[in-house]
């Protein structure tokens, strides 16, 4: 079998097992945006112009809130800050490809594309990598992303008003921000930023979302550098 293939099909196979969390959580982003408003072209064309989930939940909720257009970019920018250092982790491996492929890379990272790719090159000799596994693992997240979007538009756009969806946002966050308190600086900083966002929650354009994320920053790192992860798991 063609290498190329292979790795293509072999990130495909990884990736499969991750669907089972990522099929609701699109239809999650399908129904809240239709919940918020945006009509279903607007939904469906976010969702492939963004791809990027809890920030895409984020930007819905708070268009859907009528925030100012500033703030919406502003927390998305803030919860996708963690790309930045994926993209400085996977870059060595990536070092020989074209801009134009090095830019579609870009596009569809996630975390768990980014997750599988480094596992798999990490135990691998070589440095740099020709991009077919994280392809496959990519382009397979991106295809079920979307799928289940437009399935959430369309279950979304039947939901009667009477039907009350808000829920489903917050649960998803929910599931999201469960599995990383793993330490007590990710403890510390997920009670300071949930603390400092329900006392801000008055704040114009939804800005208590902005300064609980920052509290929440600093809290955290306060108390990674007091030594409190030297204790141990939470």
């Amino acid at each position: 079998m063609d290498t190329r293939l292979a790795e293509l099909r072999a990130g495909v196979r990884d990736t499969l097992p991750l669907l089972l969390g990522i099929v609701p959580f699109a239809l999650v982003a399908g129904v809240a945006g239709v919940e918020a408003g945006l009509t279903p072209l607007q939904t469906v064309g976010m969702s492939m112009v963004v791809f990027a989930g809890a920030s895409q939940l984020a930007a819905i909720d708070l268009l859907g809130r009528d925030a100012a257009l500033g703030v919406v970019v502003l927390t998305a920018v803030v919860i996708n800050l963690r790309m930045m250092m994926y993209s400085a982790s996977i870059a060595p491996h990536f070092r020989a490809l074209s801009a134009r492929v090095r830019a579609g890379c870009a596009y569809l990272l996630t975390d768990q594309a980014y997750a599988l790719a480094v596992a798999r090159y990490t135990r691998e000799d070589e440095v740099t990598r020709p991009p077919y596994y994280y392809l496959g693992v990519g382009a397979t997240l991106w295809l079920v992303w979307q799928a289940g979007t437009v399935v959430g538009v369309a279950f979304g756009a039947g939901v009667p008003d009477a039907w009350r969806l808000d829920f489903a946002v917050p649960l998803v966050f929910l599931a999201l921000l469960v599995p990383v308190l793993s330490d007590r600086p990710s403890v510390a900083a997920g009670l300071v930023a949930a603390a400092v966002a329900v006392v801000a929650v008055g704040l114009p354009f939804n800005a208590g979302l902005i300064a609980g994320a920052l509290a929440g920053v600093a809290s955290g790192i306060a108390a990674e550098r007091l030594g409190l992860a030297s204790g141990g798991s939470a």
